[in-house]
């Protein structure tokens, strides 16, 4: 045993909020062999002794065309003392595309396995912390990824039907077998009852299978989740990057030679970059219209700031959920919460697992629905989300000094007229708002004399003429002024790895339950880019098909910015920042149209708790550090969910 194992398995005597006893130290006999205790699950099973196998799930798919059922690979971590008891246990399940590509979580965990091919690790905390107390964890690999069979769809019907044959299996709905071909049966351990975690793409599976209503999915819990591929890869009729459905297949595919070379060109074809229009192939990606049939309980987190899964993929599912719900948002960009806030978000899951995989009536559905970081360390507990405060408030375009505009007041007569300007990085865009600026206008509002809220889902409306047939669109909410704020612009999106460890769960030579900590990286700056958002103007009548625009004619264009929830201190300045094409988070497929702004029909509308004050005949004078200097914005590069 190393002396750093040794240091974690002392370490592991703390598991998670609060367990000052070691799981060694507490038989699997006590108290009946029950693994509830004052209304809770406590950690009464060896993690040591564990039963640990790898199963192959049957689906009803052949998408990879060889005339056999498409299987998936699930590796299954549970107690032993509860099988052997006849206890039968709930479930915790991650589907994920990445178990081998890219590996999960802070410190990119890959499984691992021993020479037989049976799981000996698991990446993460849950299956160390929540298999002594009472819950079995699952990780399967999507199809066409790792070990599993298929072929990757991204985001469609082989992708989610493939993890819901996993929630079948559970339930004794569908059959798998082991390595050598004989049955698996998990019925004879599992009561089916199951819970879906996972962050990013393996989020957003969870709740395209929470989408097909399946029965024995009882909660999930997305994290920085995608609910619509479409506002993924698109903005409103922009491509955020070309063949990104490709790209992202190539990254995870796990399956030989051109086996799936078929699949590959209808992601190619039904993702059609050469409209980007909403078709078929995105509906089928598009978890949101299936919300209805949810059944499960919903505990959704994610980062305020997340720029690569932007925030209206939790607000547009989150408002059309009509199930016990809860929301958790921070300060951060793409983090996971165990690596925001660990203590709190470990006793939180460990509720809610209880309360919806267990049955336990801890009261955690009577509490508030929400949880906000609204400054860094500053948590608070809401009852609803947006703001029950917030009011949907028009504020209107004025002229000003013919340079910057303002925010509320109006205009009789005023306009601006403005050529894309390609090099325009945000942060030159969003710099110094008193100055011209090619390629951007710029109106702000008064300075605050109290704080005001924005919470909900920002869009401007703008009349505008455009001398070719269509051009981007692109629209900035800032708030000016010096405070301490999270660096999710940084590269830890907000938080800083530590060097010391703190564990959660218990431990096996193989696999730990110890994870470096990380810190809140915060910054003072000048400014903040409060939301944003893009929209090709050919696409303002419907997403669904082109209506370009007749140079000279005026149109109504409505640019929706992503959902947020921000205050904005007194002494502060609100701005909106209006540019064309936006290289940094998408990739315009037209540019250098010039564009006239008509102001007396042109509107900010915000979900404001609070009101601006009255504006001045012209905008404040706002100080800015000026932007680094570089000749150009960095192109967008595709993401990884």
């Amino acid at each position: 045993m190393s002396g750093l194992f040794a240091r974690r398995l002392v370490m592991a005597v703390v598991v998670g909020v609060g367990a000052s006893v070691a799981v060694a130290a507490m038989p699997a006999g006590a108290a009946g062999g029950t693994h509830v205790r004052g209304g809770e699950t406590v950690p009464v099973y060896s993690y040591a002794d564990a039963v640990r196998e790898s199963v192959w799930v049957n689906t009803p798919l052949d998408n990879d065309r060889d005339g056999v059922p498409d299987r998936v690979a699930v590796d299954v971590v549970r107690p032993r003392e509860t099988a052997d008891r006849g206890l039968k246990i709930p479930v915790i399940l991650e589907a994920s595309p990445y178990y081998s590509c890219c590996g999960r979580g802070n410190e990119s965990e890959r499984k691992q396995y021993d020479a037989n091919g049976v799981i000996t690790k698991q990446p993460l905390f849950y299956d160390n912390y929540f298999v002594p107390r009472g819950y079995a964890f699952v990780a399967a690999d999507l199809a066409g990824t790792n070990r599993s069979t298929g072929c990757m769809d991204v985001g469609g019907r082989e992708e989610v039907l493939s993890a819901k044959a996993v929630v079948d299996w559970l339930n004794g709905r569908a059959t798998a077998t082991y390595a050598d071909g004989t049955p698996a049966v998990a019925t004879t351990w599992t009561n089916g009852r199951t819970g879906m975690i996972g962050k990013s793409w393996d989020g957003s599976v969870a709740n395209g299978v929470a989408a097909t209503g399946v029965r024995g999915l009882e909660t999930i819990v997305p994290i920085a989740a995608i609910s619509s591929w479409y506002d993924y890869q698109r903005y409103n009729g922009v491509l955020r990057s070309p063949d990104y459905p490709e790209y992202l297949h190539r990254y995870v595919n796990g399956r030989p030679g051109t086996t799936c070379a078929p699949v590959v060109q209808q992601l190619d074809e039904g993702s059609d970059d050469a409209t980007g229009n909403y078709n078929d192939y995105w509906a089928e990606r598009d978890y949101r219209r299936d919300a209805g049939r949810v059944r499960a309980s919903v505990l959704i987190a994610h980062g305020l700031n997340d720029t690569n899964v932007t925030t209206g993929q939790f607000a547009q599912w989150w408002s059309r959920l009509n199930v016990p719900k809860k929301v958790w948002l921070a300060q951060q960009g793409h983090v996971d919460p165990f690596d925001i806030r660990r203590d709190a978000w470990v006793a939180l899951l460990h509720r809610w697992f209880d309360r919806y995989l267990q049955g336990l009536r801890n009261g955690i559905d009577r509490e508030p629905q929400v949880t906000i970081e609204t400054a860094p360390g500053t948590w608070v507990s809401e009852r609803t989300w947006p703001a029950a405060a917030a009011r949907k408030t028009r504020v209107a375009l004025g002229d000003g000094d013919g340079v910057t505009g303002t925010l509320g007041g109006g205009s009789t007569s005023g306009s601006r007229t403005w050529t894309d300007n390609p090099d325009l990085s945000e942060q030159a865009a969003v710099a110094a708002p008193n100055s011209t600026v090619p390629g951007r206008v710029a109106f702000l509002s008064a300075p605050l004399t109290r704080e005001v809220r924005v919470s909900g889902t920002p869009s401007v409306t703008l009349r505008v003429k455009v001398d070719q047939p269509t051009t981007e669109l692109t629209a900035r909410l800032v708030d000016y002024g010096t405070a301490t704020r999270v660096n999710f612009d940084g590269r830890g999106e907000g938080i800083t790895t530590l060097a010391t460890e703190s564990c959660w769960g218990a431990s096996t030579a193989l696999d730990d339950a110890c994870y470096r900590d990380t810190a809140e990286d915060v910054v003072t700056n000048d400014l903040a880019v409060l939301a944003r958002g893009w929209q090709d103007a050919a696409h303002h009548v419907s997403l669904r098909f082109v209506t370009p625009l007749r140079p000279g004619k005026w149109y109504s264009v409505t640019v929706p910015m992503q959902a947020t929830d921000q205050r904005i201190a007194a002494g502060h300045v609100l701005g909106l920042i209006i540019q064309a094409s936006d290289d940094e988070y998408s990739s315009p497929q037209s540019g250098g149209a010039t564009i006239t702004l008509d102001l007396r029909a042109s509107a900010l509308t915000l979900p404001l708790a609070g009101a601006l004050p009255k504006p001045g005949a012209t905008a404040p004078i706002v100080s800015t550090a000026p932007p680094a200097k570089r000749t150009a914005p960095p192109r967008f590069q595709p993401l990884l969910p």
